[in-house]
């Protein structure tokens, strides 16, 4: 398994923030690695990329201000491998990137991440906009892309808010940024 290499564009406009790699990721090197994975084409059709991009070409993410990492480096089969040990150290690790990035945005890619990363300070459940802001970053969630999300199970029921996080990102670079 390869340990994926961040996407970190100077001082980008967005970080998603995905929990940890999965196992076609990390046999790859790439991030949201594999034809069924939908997050290469809500991205694009969010408007958030204008072209869609291969999970190979993970980087080019930089060409449109967009950062990417996760929470734990570790490959797995699903999160819930994942020690308590491994989030304490990836909240920390992923602060600190958030703090020399500087992005304008944080979108923590998964409800679930959300909660683990700010614990039982997490202010709202759900997807959208939140309260909390890190190193100066406003906070969003969209639904994890994963085809396993019983919450958001289509790909329209996930679309929506990722047009809802490219309309709050454009709304920060306007000034005025929606909430939800």
């Amino acid at each position: 398994m390869r340990l994926l290499k961040d996407v970190v564009p100077r001082r980008p406009r967005l970080l998603l923030v995905g929990i940890n790699p999965g196992r076609n990721s990390g046999t790859v090197g790439h991030h949201f690695a594999g034809n069924g994975n939908p997050f290469w084409r809500l991205v694009h059709a969010a408007g958030l990329t204008p072209v869609l991009l291969p999970y190979q070409q993970d980087q080019r993410l930089a060409e449109f201000g967009i950062a990417l990492t996760n929470l734990c480096p570790r490959t797995t089969r699903t999160a819930a491998e994942l020690t308590r040990a491994e989030i304490e150290a990836g909240r920390a690790v992923l602060a600190g990137k958030i703090a020399r990035w500087k992005p304008a945005v944080v979108a923590f890619v998964g409800v679930t991440l959300y909660g683990l990363y700010f614990g039982k300070q997490a202010s709202t459940p759900g997807p959208g906009a939140k309260p909390e802001t890190i190193s100066g970053a406003r906070v969003f969630v969209v639904p994890n892309p994963s085809g396993l999300n019983a919450s958001f199970p289509g790909f329209q029921h996930k679309l929506v808010w990722f047009e809802r996080l490219r309309r709050f990102v454009d709304g920060l670079a306007d000034g005025a940024a929606e909430t939800g």
